[in-house]
C-alpha cells in the first residue's frame, strides 16, 4: 500500500488483517513507520534511504510470503521505480491509498502538514515531507486504488480484502 501520510494506509491494512484472520488466513502487516523505527534506524529520509527501507520491507515480505503468509506493506513508498522493482522482483502488487491534500490537512492529528507548510526558515518546519516539500510520485498503474476522501474506511477495506482474495 502506498499513499501520503494520513491517507489511511495503516488503518486499512489493520482492518484487512482482522478480516482475513477471521477467514482463517495467515497475514502480516509491515508498517513503514514501525519497520523503520525498529529494523532500519540507520536510514534517513533521502531518496536512497527511502528506497532502501522499502527494499528491506520487500525482502522480509517475500520471506513471509514464501511461507504462505499474506503480507501487506503499508508505507508511503513515494517512488515509482522502487514500486516497479518490488513488482518485478517479488510480484508485489501496488494498492494506492489516495487522499487529497485538503482532506489530509483536516485529518492532521499530529500537526505534520501544518508544520510542513511553515516557512522554510521556521524552526518547526518539517523539511522533506513527502507530498508537500518532497517527492511523491502517483502510481502510474496501481493494481488497485482506493480513495479515503470519497469512500469510508469500511468501503476501502472491503475493496482491499476482495482484491487480496481474488489475487
Amino acid at each position: 500500500m502506498t499513499g501520503l501520510s494520513g491517507a489511511g494506509k495503516s488503518t486499512i491494512a489493520l482492518n484487512v488483517k482482522a478480516k482475513l484472520i477471521e477467514r482463517g488466513h495467515a497475514i502480516e502487516v509491515l508498517d513503514g513507520d514501525i519497520f523503520r523505527k525498529n529494523l532500519c534506524p540507520d536510514l534517513g529520509f533521502s531518496k536512497e534511504h527511502r528506497c532502501e527501507n522499502v527494499r528491506r520491507m520487500g525482502f522480509v515480505a517475500n520471506l513471509l510470503a514464501q511461507n504462505k503468509v499474506i503480507v501487506i506493506i503499508s508505507a508511503i513508498n513515494p517512488y515509482e521505480e522502487i514500486r516497479q522493482e518490488l513488482a518485478e522482483k517479488y510480484q508485489a502488487k501496488t494498492i494506492f491509498v489516495e487522499c487529497d491534500i485538503q482532506t489530509l490537512q483536516q485529518r492532521d492529528t499530529k500537526g505534520l502538514y501544518k508544520r510542513a507548510f511553515l516557512p522554510k526558515n521556521h524552526p518547526d518546519c518539517i523539511h522533506n515531507f513527502t507530498g508537500i516539500n518532497d517527492t511523491f510520485e502517483i502510481p502510474k498503474n496501481p493494481d488497485l486504488a482506493v480513495n479515503t476522501a470519497s469512500e469510508s474506511i469500511d468501503e476501502s477495506t472491503s475493496k482491499v480484502v476482495d482484491f487480496i482474495l481474488n489475487n
